[in-house]
């Protein structure tokens, strides 16, 4: 701007300067037009009073705007005292420029015969342009401590979404803006303290700092980028990506290049993050920022720093944000039109532990390979782990991929609770565009100790085995199915679990559901280990519609009653009695006191019959018997003399107090039923 507009003021300026009379020189100019900005409708006034030393000059313009540099400004004004530079040479000029919206700045101008010099401050900011008149289409910019805002129109012309909010920038750049010529702007930047983010919030980065060598080429039909530098310390967030950077240096170095208003390639970048993790490939992005074509390669000395640095924010979305990783890695990648091609994964001897336990793998080590077109081989083993508590031994799983599927190539089984699960197919289907991860398996469970099963969580000690076979089990939009029925032996008896599903099986409160039927268990053993009342005979039962979300109790109906068919003695203890008594809600239903004290006389009691029901919903048990009338419930018909019933009076229960009385039977701390 100032080396078309002023150099027209010289001449009179120097007969100005002389003058002995005061004069004014204004001028009004259209336009002016420079290869960096185009300046409309311009005026320029000098005033220079009689015998001074210097004059006052005052330069407006309607409209600036720069289309290359993205920048655009309205009702600018700059006002500034005019004088001669040193030894007479050039001419000086400092003071404030303004334009609507913007904070003023200052700005010192230094025309000399040789070089243009100017200095736009603010603060500590400073931002220095240096022009040598041998190279008129070349500008020298030094930075020192300026706001990364003074950038956003820049930044806009690559990244449009981007919004500057903090951070300080130091460096210098060469700027090249010769008439028909790619604009060039190439040098060295440092950032400190970089924060930015994008208005649907899916970007954002925080507290970054780095330095970088940067060449940016701009023309018409195609922009250029290459970096090559490191960041150090700061978050950055990008979709579900979360990445907390090490305040070690991590090397960062790209090409990239637009073509029009597509999306942006690069076809070379690399990532190095020393042991933990380095990343070279290329990349490809839609239009709409999406990624498109990729081939990555990834190198990991130690997994370990990978969670909190990288994998924060895709392992919260399963809830395994703290999931612990050791061992070695390392992974080649492709996509192509955004679906994914071909992968492969060299894993060395990988432990993946869950902070809350739900699993635990060790000695994960192998090399599998995924493949959506030609059929290939690849394998995957490890030593050991476990399931919500449950261990589980040493597998070889041999694997097949072909046609955008990776499974068994022939049938697994896993050592589990002294039986095992026999896997008589396994098939994985990667997430697509169109899809989320999917996989499906048939499922043999073979003779599982049922009390390793009690030991591991925690229950009492229940023994029997349980075996089953399901034909599949389906995983798709982040819900698990499974067909068939799981069948349990225990208690002399039998424990058929069909439906069951579970909706968000690896994520935050996962929820399962299940129909659950109990048949012919022998009382005498089941009351022994549950620590209630010694009851002798057989248990029938459901659990219906069942509900549990985060492993607890949300919704149930369950019946549960004596089996009318059995042969043997039914005897129901004084314990027993007491322990139904408080379940039900009733410390002193036997009938009136005479025969309560009779009653004391004996240890058991002859039974016809005994059937409780609970009707869970919204934390609230409805509760019922053998049969009811108003708000009683019949829990225990007596056979034979003395003859006891066994009454509920309470029908709606809470459930936590509900399961509170079951825990103080269990333990023994139910209140007496004789007084």
């Amino acid at each position: 701007m100032s080396r078309r507009i002023l150099p027209l003021l010289l001449l009179p300026l120097l007969a100005l300067a002389q003058a002995t009379q005061a004069r004014v020189l204004e001028a009004k100019i259209d336009k002016v037009t420079t290869a960096v900005a185009t300046l409309q409708d311009v005026e320029v006034r000098l005033e220079w009073p009689a015998n001074a030393g210097q004059g006052r000059l005052r330069l407006t313009a309607k409209q600036v705007v720069a289309p290359d540099l993205g920048y655009r400004f309205e009702r600018l004004t700059w006002e500034c005292p005019l004088q001669r530079g040193n030894a007479g040479q050039g001419w000086l000029c400092d003071g404030e420029i303004r334009s609507a919206g913007h904070r003023p700045l200052k700005l010192a101008l230094d025309l000399a015969t040789a070089s243009t010099d100017a200095e736009l401050s603010g603060g500590e900011a400073r931002l220095s342009l240096h022009r040598n008149a041998a190279a008129p289409d070349l500008s020298r910019i030094d930075l020192v401590r300026v706001p990364v805002a003074w950038s956003q129109a820049l930044l806009a012309q690559a990244w449009p979404a981007a919004n500057l909010k903090g951070g300080l920038l130091g460096g210098s750049l060469d700027i090249e803006a010769a008439d028909r010529r790619p604009l060039r702007v190439a040098g060295r930047l440092g950032v400190t303290q970089l924060a930015l983010d994008t208005p649907d919030g899916t970007t954002a980065a925080e507290g970054v700092a780095g330095r970088f060598d940067l060449d940016f080429r701009k023309s018409p039909g195609l922009s250029l980028v290459t970096v090559d530098g490191q960041l150090q310390g700061g978050e950055i967030l990008a979709g579900n990506a979360y990445l907390a950077l090490p305040a070690t240096p991590i090397a960062l170095n790209l090409a990239a290049r637009q073509q029009g208003s597509g999306g942006w390639e690069i076809p070379q970048f690399s990532w190095d993050d020393g042991d933990a993790m380095r990343v070279e490939g290329s990349l490809g992005f839609a239009a709409d920022a999406s990624l498109r074509d990729a081939d990555v390669s990834l190198h990991s000395r130690d997994i370990a720093p990978l969670r909190p640095r990288y994998l924060s924010g895709w392992l919260g979305l399963f809830g395994l944000s703290e999931l612990q990783l050791q061992g070695a890695l390392s992974a080649h990648l492709v996509l192509q039109d955004g679906e994914m091609t071909a992968a492969e994964a060299q894993l060395d001897e990988i432990s993946l532990v869950d902070a809350q336990q739900r699993f635990r793998f060790e000695g994960l080590s192998g090399k599998p390979v995924y493949s959506a077109t030609a059929p290939v081989s690849s394998a995957l083993h490890w030593r050991g782990g476990a399931l919500q508590g449950l261990e589980f031994g040493k597998a070889d799983l041999p694997l097949q991929s072909s046609g955008g599927n990776i499974g068994l190539s022939q049938p697994v089984t896993v050592p589990m609770l002294g039986g095992g699960l026999h896997f008589e197919n396994l098939n994985l289907r990667p997430a697509t565009s169109e899809h989320g991860m999917e996989f499906d398996f048939s499922l043999t469970l073979q003779t599982l100790d049922v009390g390793q099963l009690a030991k591991a969580l925690d229950w009492p000690a229940f023994k029997g085995q349980l075996d089953g076979h399901i034909p599949k089990v389906r995983y798709a939009n982040d819900r698990l199915d499974f067909d068939g029925t799981l069948t349990a032996h225990m208690f002399d008896g039998t424990v058929l679990v069909s439906g069951l599903s579970m909706e968000r099986p690896f994520g935050t409160a996962p929820t399962l559901s299940a129909d659950i039927v109990l048949d012919d268990m022998d009382l005498q053993s089941l009351t022994e280990v549950f620590g209630f009342g010694e009851i002798t005979g057989a248990l029938d039962g459901s659990i219906r519609q069942l509900r549990l979300v985060d492993w607890s109790p949300q919704a149930f109906v369950a019946d549960l009653h004596t089996d009318p068919s059995w042969k043997g003695r039914q005897r129901i203890s004084q314990r027993a009695v007491q322990d139904l008594s408080s379940v039900g809600g009733n410390a002193g239903g036997l009938g009136n006191s005479l025969q309560a004290q009779a009653l004391k006389l004996f240890d058991d009691f002859g039974y016809r019959q005994i059937g409780i029901s609970c009707r869970l919903a919204e934390e609230v048990c409805e509760m019922d018997g053998l049969s009811s009338a108003a708000n009683r419930f019949i829990i225990v018909q007596g056979s034979g003399l003395p003859r006891l019933g066994v009454v509920g009076f309470n029908r709606r229960v809470d459930w936590p107090t509900l399961v509170q009385r079951l825990v103080d039977v269990t333990q023994g701390d139910s209140k007496p039923v004789f007084e």
